[in-house]
């Protein structure tokens, strides 16, 4: 089907502003610009609604930000650990302010988002260090934070290859996780995947862009085996059941969905759901799209059902 008409039509009002691809400015500019597009463009109405959220300033291992959003009723909640998207260098906790909300009310949890370092000042493997540092940290004061026990994962994009990592890394540790909730995560750094050419242009998120994001973040020749990088060639045997969201018109729709095949493969639990008409970032876009909102109302409810 053709992208859907109102993410259409935000695409051709983007592209008439003439402003300079991303790619081609600082990743300082890059951020603005970003936060701009999610928060500065944010109606009060358009701020989904939670029981309270606040701040651990700076609690969280390493020192690390995160701000914590709890759901209507008496708990105890499952809790996730989420990481916000922005290819590693841009992003932050305002930007996916409403994704955390999103995930609490629909999933019925409690969502700690975590803010950690980006690159270039921080480089490979400092954000996956920090993702995996902090889901330790929460995992040990679950009871404090209002869980119930259990606990899972969650990102976007860059943070859904953190989640990924996290998940592989805890497996590992020997702790349990519920599950893992994968939005059009970036698992494979090799690219080479035929979406990458199909919608690497047009629909938001643009392989130039891609590569801008990755150069900042592992350098010019990162090692793509690497599976703090590229988690698609970690361990994938024994992880928790994941719940993989996928866009028609994301240049990373194939390496979601590879990775989705990977886990049930490696003898795994993987729902792996693309979305028609929508492109990468859909996840933020509720506000502009009544199909991207019933999207996003659809796989958190799904990712509730998986986690409790």
């Amino acid at each position: 089907m053709p992208v859907d008409p109102h993410l259409a039509a935000m695409l051709a009002a983007l592209a008439a502003l003439e402003a300079p691809p991303m790619h081609e400015g600082t990743p300082q500019d890059g951020r603005a610009a970003y936060l701009y597009l999610t928060q500065g463009t944010r109606t009060p109405e358009q701020v989904v609604p939670v029981a309270s959220v606040y701040s651990l300033l700076p609690r969280t291992a390493g020192g690390l930000r995160a701000r914590v959003y709890r759901p209507e009723g008496g708990g105890p909640f499952p809790v996730v650990a989420f990481y916000h998207g922005g290819g590693w260098v841009i992003g932050d906790l305002d930007t996916h302010d409403n994704m955390a909300r999103n995930i609490c009310r629909g999933a019925e949890a409690v969502v700690v988002s975590i803010d950690y370092r980006l690159a270039p000042e921080h480089p490979f493997p400092a954000a996956a260090e920090d993702a995996v540092a902090a889901a330790r940290w929460i995992a040990v004061h679950i009871g404090g934070l209002g869980g119930d026990g259990r606990l899972a994962v969650a990102g976007d994009s860059a943070g859904g290859n953190l989640a990924a990592i996290v998940a592989q890394q805890l497996i590992s540790d020997g702790t349990t996780l519920a599950g893992q909730l994968l939005i059009y995560p970036a698992v494979d750094a090799a690219g080479g995947y035929p979406s990458r050419s199909q919608n690497g242009k047009g629909y938001f998120l643009e392989q130039d862009t891609i590569d801008w994001f990755l150069g900042h973040y592992a350098g010019a020749s990162p090692d793509a085996s690497d599976p703090r990088l590229s988690p698609l060639h970690g361990k994938l045997s024994g992880l928790p059941p994941a719940i993989i969201v996928t866009a028609e018109f994301d240049p990373l729709r194939d390496e979601g969905e590879a990775y989705g095949a990977a886990l049930q493969a490696a003898g795994g639990q993987a729902d792996v759901r693309r979305y028609p008409g929508m492109i990468h970032g859909f996840f933020d876009m509720g506000g502009v799209s009544p199909a991207a909102a019933a999207a996003i109302e659809e796989a958190c409810a799904r990712f509730g059902d998986l986690i409790r």
